[in-house]
């Protein structure tokens, strides 16, 4: 597999070149508790080698460095979640989309889902100013769970299984639908429906699994972008 091209290790003279016919590729995570055993950078690393596998089977995808503080303020009861709220985060990619005009197009990739107010915001923002400007957004497998369960488990135990720590019991966190709680989880925050804050079970979870949730992550990533008439 050829090596992923990180915007981080170019020059400005290599964007002079190809900027233009590249699509530079933003992943936007988060900073937000996932439970007991997985890090708060989770969402960040998901997004970050999405995008990075991305570049690897396209040439004309750029990888930027990955956006790690987004909106995620119903994680705030839980100690280390550091959020910047939907205005901030809207703000901060239309202002970045706009800087990427030596670019054929910029896409943002989430990681984390309470950042879709502000990234379809800012898309529509940069596209009503006649930028190319594309969003897309992790979603869970049919049956997955919403939060720190079994796939971001499994997902994180194939990336980076140093960060993974011992799995807690289903009981200590939320196994009901997410459509049951999601009324009490947007008025009161994550917990108010968990006290570990995980909504899922991350028993079961393996990197065999993981890898799987990624790989298909990827090919839906690279279909949308052949899809669009960029």
């Amino acid at each position: 597999m050829p090596g992923a091209t990180m915007l981080g290790d170019l020059t400005w003279t290599d964007v002079a070149e190809f900027g233009a016919v590249s699509v530079i590729a933003v992943p936007v995570g988060s900073t937000e508790q996932h439970g007991p055993h997985l890090p708060l950078g989770t969402d960040t690393c998901i997004a970050a080698e999405l995008c990075r596998r991305l570049a690897s089977r396209r040439a004309d995808v750029i990888v930027a460095p990955a956006i790690s503080f987004a909106s995620s303020g119903e994680h705030a009861a839980f100690p280390g979640t550091l959020s910047i709220g939907r205005k901030a985060l809207e703000s901060l990619l239309v202002e970045l989309g706009r800087s990427a005009d030596s670019f054929r197009a910029v896409l943002f990739v989430s990681g984390h889902g309470g950042n879709r107010p502000a990234i379809e915001s800012a898309v529509s923002l940069l596209t009503d100013e006649s930028r190319q400007a594309r969003a897309w957004h992790l979603a869970a497998p049919p049956h997955g769970d919403a939060h720190a369960g079994h796939v971001e488990t499994s997902v994180m135990m194939a990336l980076r299984p140093e960060t993974v720590g011992a799995i807690p019991a289903a009981a200590d966190g939320c196994v009901a639908p997410l459509g049951d709680v999601i009324g009490t989880l947007v008025r009161s925050g994550v917990s108010a429906v968990s006290a570990n804050g995980v909504i899922g079970d991350a028993s079961g979870s393996s990197p065999e699994a993981g890898e799987r949730f990624v790989d298909a992550w990827v090919d839906n990533l690279e279909a949308s972008i052949q899809s669009w008439p960029l």
